[in-house]
């Protein structure tokens, strides 16, 4: 009876288990499925092909791509879908019933959705890798309860708030990963929870406080952790105190970039398996510590740049360091007599001044070297014993003497400029096949340009030049310009202007017209004719100062412009050696070849060239308005001939081929920032392409895809982009962004050289505003009117608050990229956040450009390291809302009762005398009733003009335009 009772029991046990399995199996499938239902696009078919109800529901769903079961137990145990370009919304609730959950990854799609609190039941989960795609919201606190986590990576999304308390919970953590987000949360209440970690990643947010931590803030932390990246933040303070310093023994990189520490540095002996510090962007001072380049710690990598050490260099001493940058200081001295085993130097921007030729005692294995911007003396030595070199700059120094008759043979940028070399230019510049970079201007150069040239009836040819993309000889006295023996101009050629090609090239007959047809080239000739030998600037654009226009030497092939076909990208070449009469071009040179006329259309993405003219020659004349004050100074006002302003030039329509000989471009990389456009770096090369204009950034084109679909391409100018790693983390968070009046990035190509740095976007059919308000005669458009001008405000108004929201300001906010598309003028922003991809002299450089627009905030103005802001895109905004209201462009000069003044100025002025109706567009204040509304936006523009610490944010700012009635 006993064993009869037990067998049944038995039995039962067994029965029941059976039946829980099965139901087990069937949760976990509703579960999956019910997971599934959130991806609204799946490009590789994979989740769609294989999640559907299997045959046999008692089993573990092991067929389902991604779904791994362990066999032990037939449950779920990781779910693994990364980089598979799904896009879609996702209910994390969904996955409650997955028990046994080890694993979540889903990295690298464009998934959104919030992490749900209940997560925290989920105490099996050792692994979550949410990281690259679009969640947001806060992190919740119950993420602290899954005591089982090994890995955390939300990076490169848009989570906000701050990390939960509680970290402490998650004992076994080994890896946190929270950068490129909007996080932020005080240093000193974060660090001490972390136990455990060896990898700790936080860059990129808005993390404050300071990083002077004590022994038991760090200790928990120290022990363990090998990787440290807090760059990006707010950070202030001074570095944690010595003896919390000791603590971290097994810390291997520390990266502090790009925050606000101060003080002098610490001793930094204590750590033993250093290898990698970056410290940049800071503001440190002190003299450098002899430590870090004496071998006392094994320093790889070493960043101090744009601080501010003082002082001279210490002795170079260390076996193991390979990269060194001290850029951007206030070093003074001698240059070092040895670098050790450097292999990469940039100790640009400081104020050494020594004799150049210690570089003989220099690593021979050297292959960047930066020494611009000192005040170095001497002659520059031969360089042949650098054979690794491929970067030499010492432009803006103090050097002089002949040019060195031998060059490095791996060089392939060099810049000389800015200094007092003399005598003529050695041939061997220009027959070496590596140099794609060559600026010799500034300098006292004399003599012919040493090029052999030829003629064809077809094309202009320089054979003896290599695959050369920027060359600048400008600002020298050499004689001559282009050979006298390459003839009439080209067929071909004839649709550009005189002014193409003088002044200069006296050997070059233009058939077109004779010198005195063209005003405006004759007066630059006068201008530029202040010796018997004019200089010459060759930048692969034989151009005038004024009215630059590029001309593309094909890659002996055809040179296409007019109307001879579309034209493409870049033209990828199979041949191994580059044919004998090849060049290539750099897109710091590319002018608007091809941006519409303003009476034509201008298309998406265009930015409408921002060039002033060269002092002595004018603008076009105004027609003034009899009831608006006059416009005097550098721009027109909106009455006049738009071609007339600086602002807005008028170019050719004809398409022109940039035929590029550069066979090592397909070893490039194509990154992808979502799946809903996929492509080959071929088929990019192969698309038809249309200059659309130049910017601060680059130049850009509209690309025209093999299946028709449209891009704008914006290739980046040369020396203004981030290294690869941090301009990868930067694009991602600016791809995440999506917003149906935002203009997405797609893409972004990184190539093999520094200028191949393109980034892609959606193409938009539309004009700029800008156009919309200063397009003069023949008018395409009506005027808009006051309620269609209110309404882009407040769209525009209502884009600058989602990015603000996300932790990106704008800070490149002009009319020019505000598009509006279709019938109803539907605002599409573009050109956002791209500070983020630049070097402090690419932001730098882009600030000063929104200064002599109009756009710049005061306080941008007068910061030793300005950088774009919320509070400076809400006074960008507010002009442009002045620039709606009164159509005067930003920079305009106004004479009026109050004498001169700019736009800001004068609009402030009319208010506070009681006047503000005498500056509203007459289009709107003649044409329509005199209303409340028009009042309320211009004391909106008003307040977004104030002192920084008395300005609104952007929602108060919405929140205001949206109150006005019409």
């Amino acid at each position: 009876m006993t064993i009869t009772l037990a067998l049944t029991l038995t039995l039962f046990l067994l029965l029941l288990h059976d039946q829980s399995h099965v139901s087990a199996s069937q949760d976990e499938i509703r579960s999956l499925l019910e997971f599934r239902k959130g991806i609204k696009s799946d490009p590789s078919n994979r989740i769609f092909s294989t999640w559907v109800t299997p045959s046999n529901v008692s089993a573990c769903p092991a067929d389902f791509h991604g779904v791994v079961c362990d066999p032990a137990t037939s449950s779920v145990v990781a779910i693994a879908l990364d980089r598979l370009g799904l896009v879609g919304d996702l209910k994390f609730s969904t996955l409650i019933p997955l028990k046994f959950l080890q694993n979540l990854t889903l990295a690298g799609n464009a998934l959104a959705g919030r992490l749900v609190p209940i997560l925290g039941v989920m105490s099996s989960l050792q692994v979550i890798d949410l990281s690259g795609n679009q969640f947001y919201g806060p992190i919740p606190a119950r993420l602290t309860d899954l005591w089982a986590l090994h890995y955390l990576n939300l990076s490169n999304n848009n989570f906000s708030g701050g990390f939960p308390a509680g970290t402490r919970n998650l004992q076994q953590l080994k890896a946190l990963d929270l950068h490129s987000n909007q996080l932020q949360g005080d240093v000193h209440e974060l660090i001490p929870e972390l136990r455990n970690l060896e990898y700790l990643d936080l860059s990129n947010n808005n993390f404050f406080g300071s990083m002077e931590l004590s022994v038991e803030n760090v200790s928990s932390l120290a022990n363990t952790v090998q990787y440290i990246n807090m760059s990006g933040n707010d950070l202030g303070g001074r570095f944690w105190v010595g003896d919390a310093m000791r603590l971290f023994r097994n810390l291997q990189v520390l990266d502090l970039g790009d925050n606000g520490i101060a003080g002098e540095l610490p001793e930094f002996g204590q750590l033993p398996n250093l290898h990698t510090l970056r410290l940049g962007s800071n503001q440190l001072f002190g003299s450098v510590p002899e430590e870090l380049l004496q071998g006392a710690i094994p320093l790889v990598e070493l960043d101090l740049s744009v601080n501010g050490f003082s002082g001279p260099i210490p002795k170079i001493t260390s076996t193991t360091l390979v990269t060194l940058n001290l850029s951007s200081n206030s070093i003074s001295g001698s240059l070092p007599p040895s670098l050790g085993n450097c292999l990469v130097v940039d100790l640009s921007r400081n104020l050494l001044s020594d004799d150049i030729s210690v570089l003989t005692n220099w690593n021979d294995n050297l292959e960047i070297l930066d020494l611009s911007s000192n005040g170095l003396t001497g002659n520059i030595p031969n360089l042949t014993q650098f054979q690794r070199l491929t970067l030499l700059s010492v432009r803006n120094n103090s050097l002089e003497g002949a040019l060195p008759l031998s060059l490095g043979s791996k060089l392939s940028t060099v810049d000389l400029s800015s200094n007092g070399f003399d005598g003529p230019v050695p041939y061997s510049f220009f027959t070496s096949m590596t140099i794609t970079s060559l600026n010799l201007s500034g300098n006292h150069l004399t003599g012919p340009i040493p090029l052999e040239g030829s003629h064809t009836s077809e094309l202009l040819v320089l054979p003896s030049i290599p695959p050369m993309e920027s060359l600048d000889l400008s600002n020298n006295a050499l004689t001559g310009g282009l050979p006298s023996d390459i003839g009439k101009i080209p067929e071909n050629l004839n649709n550009f202007p005189d002014s193409s090609f003088t002044p200069g090239n006296d050997g070059l007959e233009h058939r077109r017209s004779s010198p005195s047809d063209s005003h405006v080239p004759n007066q630059l000739d006068r201008r530029n004719q202040h010796s018997s030998n004019s200089s010459i600037k060759i930048a692969i654009i034989v151009a005038s100062v004024g009215a630059a226009v590029m001309i593309a030497f094909a890659a002996g092939g055809d040179v296409k412009v007019g109307r001879f076909g579309r034209p493409s990208l870049f033209n990828f070449h199979s041949s191994a050696e580059p044919p004998p009469t090849s060049l290539s071009f750099s897109n710091d040179h590319l002018l608007t070849s091809n941006s519409r006329s303003l009476s034509g259309q201008m298309e998406s993405g265009s930015e409408i060239v921002e060039h002033i003219l060269p002092e002595g020659v004018a603008a076009g004349p105004s027609q003034q308005d009899n009831n608006h004050p006059t416009t005097s100074g550098r721009k027109s006002s909106p009455g006049s001939p738009i071609a007339s302003s600086p602002r807005f030039i008028d170019t050719i329509e004809q398409p022109v081929t940039l035929d590029v000989y550069s066979p090592d471009r397909l070893a490039g990389e194509l990154f992808f920032l979502d799946a809903s456009l996929m492509f080959t770096a071929e088929e990019l090369s192969r698309a038809p392409a249309e200059v659309l204009g130049r910017s601060s950034h680059g130049t850009l084109y509209k690309a025209t895809l093999d299946n028709g679909h449209m891009l704008t391409v914006k290739w980046l100018r040369v020396g203004l982009v981030k290294n690869k790693k941090d301009f990868a983390k930067e694009v991602k968070k600016i791809g995440s962004v999506r917003h149906q009046n935002v203009v997405p990035l797609r893409a972004y190509y990184w190539g093999p050289r520094e200028q191949e740095r393109l980034i892609l976007a959606d193409y938009v059919l539309g004009d700029s505003l800008a156009l919309h308000l200063y397009e003069s005669t023949p008018r395409r458009y009506s005027p808009l009117s006051f309620n269609q001008r209110l309404r882009v405000a407040v769209d525009v108004a209502r884009c600058l608050m989602f990015l603000h929201d996300r932790g990106l300001p704008h800070g490149n906010l002009k009319p020019t990229n505000v598009l509006l598309s279709g019938s109803d003028y539907s605002v599409r922003l573009t050109d956002y956040g791209l500070h983020r991809l630049m070097t402090p002299a690419g932001i730098a450089e882009q600030i000063l450009n929104l200064g002599a627009l109009g756009y710049r905030a005061p306080e941008l103005a007068s910061a030793a390291k300005p950088i774009p802001s919320f509070k400076a895109d809400v006074y960008a905004f507010g002009v442009i809302l002045m620039e709606i209201l009164t159509r005067r462009s930003a920079g305009d000069i106004i004479s009026g009762q109050s004498g001169a003044v700019d736009l800001t100025d004068w609009v402030r002025l009319c208010d506070q005398e009681g006047r503000g109706m005498d500056c509203i567009d007459r289009d709107i204040a003649g044409g329509e009733e005199h209303s409340k509304a028009m009042d309320d936006m211009l004391a909106v523009s008003l307040r977004c003009i104030l002192p920084v610490n008395e300005r609104p944010n952007i929602r108060q700012v919405l929140d205001d335009l949206c109150s006005i009635s019409v």
